[in-house]
């Protein structure tokens, strides 16, 4: 099993990577799919399934078919230039993707919110259609955004896990045991491991330079965050509370006057600065999504700015650690909200930063496995039920608490020999039951838990 620490970790924008970022995605590979056809089409539409239609609103989901169809990308996205792309695209009823001709397109007819039964491969799914100069349908495919910003069409989800693309790795662990048993059989450490997986499908100079793109990224996502006020668009009249949060802690730094657990305030304004940024449509970097992009770099930030001997230099080594703990969750499990609920995003994001910590502190294997863990477990059960489909709350504060979680738990794990009862592979078995017997309601649909006990307006 490999899945690169750059599908983990991916540069892209708010405020959702399974409902903005997959679908913009989707349209995108749609447009590749036409440009190879011997036909061009006249037109295009869009309907939206399972929970990217409950919730499509409030995370953009329309917006980003839109751009996606004009060409845009996560990863190159332009806020200036969209919303030029958009109010062009709305007025004109067009839109104009490069290599093919201008497509007619009228976003308030061709782009439709199914609120029936989802799609069966998926709850996040949407269908594209590209039509003839009469209207009719030429070609059509189903694309399912599955978390965490990664697509697949049905046919590709249909055949299900295929046998490993690319050069074999030398580390090929799908479960925790497999990693373990390859640490202790090789002497290396899960970086390390992970590393050298990576290395079978790029050089090292490339390899570094994306990882120290990464934190780059994430950082400068925290410092926006840190500094930016004002209301977060949406309608709920939230506040952003980062910032105003970071500079009475400054204000305190020194004075000896504050209580010890005020280190978790840090860390909450961390987390909370990146996810009030993704919120407001910002870049980010999914970990392992969006809508728990705050934990990872709140966790890393703390080390670097508050645990004495951290070393930028060991960023790579954090990152690495914590892609191979998300990479063994999302193929054993999931890390879609919308399908086995906040546990598979801010769980899996609070174990993957949990591990990667206890790595950076010095960590065996077995305590790096222990702390992910441990993380994981005390999320388990946690439902995906967001105020008017908003990933702000209760999104924004659970980032910060699953930094505090994962720190706690990498402690806790350094504190012993990594001897534990529960392994990692029985708590995602358990995260993946768990969401199968989760109600729809609770799995980002918006229609149970907080998200119908507290005002929308």
């Amino acid at each position: 099993m490999f899945l690169s620490v750059f599908d983990m970790f991916k540069v892209g924008i708010g405020p959702s990577s399974s409902h903005t970022m997959g679908p913009m995605v989707a349209a995108a590979r749609f447009l590749d799919h036409l440009r190879a056809q011997p036909f061009r089409p006249a037109g295009l539409r869009a309907s939206l399934h399972g929970s990217l239609a409950f919730t499509g609103a409030g995370h953009a989901t329309d917006r980003a078919v839109i751009l996606g169809f004009a060409g845009f990308l996560p990863e190159s996205y332009d806020a200036d230039r969209a919303e030029a792309a958009l109010a062009r695209i709305r007025a004109e009823r067009l839109v104009e993707p490069p290599g093919l001709p201008p497509l007619r397109f009228d976003p308030e007819a061709d782009l439709r919110f199914d609120y029936g039964p989802p799609l069966p491969g998926h709850a996040n799914g949407l269908i594209l259609r590209a039509t003839d100069a009469q209207g009719d349908v030429l070609v059509e495919e189903t694309y399912y955004s599955i978390g965490g910003g990664f697509v697949l069409t049905a046919d590709e989800l249909a055949r299900g896990r295929k046998a490993e693309e690319g050069p074999p790795v030398p580390f090929p662990f799908d479960t925790a045991e497999a990693m373990l048993r390859m640490a202790r059989d090789s002497g290396l450490s899960i970086a390390a491991m992970k590393r050298a997986n990576e290395l079978t499908r790029t050089d090292p100079a490339s390899l570094d330079r994306g990882l120290a793109r990464i934190w780059e990224v994430m950082e400068a996502c925290i410092d926006r965050g840190l500094s930016t006020e004002g209301v977060l668009p949406g309608g709920l009249k939230v506040r952003r509370r980062a910032a105003g949060i970071y500079r009475a802690l400054m204000a305190e730094r020194g004075l000896n006057l504050t209580p010890p657990h005020t280190i978790n305030d840090w860390m909450s304004a961390y987390a909370m600065a990146v996810n009030e940024e993704n919120a407001a449509g910002g870049q980010v970097v999914t970990a392992p999504t969006n809508g728990a992009a705050g934990v990872v770099p709140a966790v890393i930030r703390y080390w670097l700015d508050h645990v004495p001997g951290a070393s930028r230099a060991r960023v790579g080594d954090f990152l690495l650690t914590a892609a191979a703990i998300g990479g063994l969750v999302k193929w054993n499990a999931s890390i879609s909200g919308a399908e086995c609920g906040c546990q598979a995003e801010v769980g899996s994001a609070s174990a993957m930063a949990a591990a990667g910590l206890c790595a950076a502190m010095g960590g065996t294997p077995m305590q790096v496995e222990n702390a992910a863990e441990i993380a994981l477990e005390h999320h388990l059960g946690m439902t995906c039920d967001p105020v008017r489909g908003l990933v702000q709350v209760p999104c924004i504060e659970r980032n910060g608490l699953g930094a505090i979680k994962a720190v706690s738990a990498a402690s806790l794990a350094l504190r012993g020999d990594g001897t534990h009862l529960v392994p990692l592979d029985a708590a995602i078995e358990t995260m993946r039951q768990t969401g199968e017997d989760m109600h729809s309601k609770y799995k980002e649909t918006s229609l149970g838990g907080l998200a119908v006990n507290v005002p929308n307006c």
